[in-house]
């Protein structure tokens, strides 16, 4: 169980530092408008802001990983902090922005915290 959950986070780490190159970097180009569904013109409008947006999912992958790597008690509290920051910025951009946010963010951070929390 404890070893499913490191995964897990460590995947959940992954996306949102994929993300982060998505919004940070790849937004005017085609992968990133992919994402949005923006053409290059409102891509090139919204790339500050979608820098902003992938800074603070840089924030949530180093906040993860510093979970997996600090002993416990740090470790295990920073995962469920970070996870829940993942859920409820999964649950607020899914509500706001674009239902996918739901699946692609939510879910995954509220399936890694539930092993986590199992796995205590």
């Amino acid at each position: 169980m404890e070893t499913t959950a490191r995964i897990l986070v460590g995947l959940v780490a992954a996306l949102h530092a994929y993300i982060l190159v998505l919004e940070m970097f790849l937004w005017a180009k085609p992968p990133g408008r992919k994402l949005s569904g923006f053409d290059v013109e409102m891509a090139r409008a919204t790339a500050p802001l979608a820098a902003n947006q992938g800074l603070y999912n840089g924030f949530l992958a180093a906040g993860l990983v510093w979970g997996l790597i600090a002993a416990d008690p740090t470790g295990f509290r920073a995962q469920v902090f970070f996870l829940c920051c993942v859920v409820v910025a999964g649950l607020y951009g899914g509500a706001t922005a674009n239902p996918r946010i739901f699946v692609a963010q939510a879910l995954p951070g509220a399936v890694a915290l539930g092993f986590v929390l199992a796995a205590q």
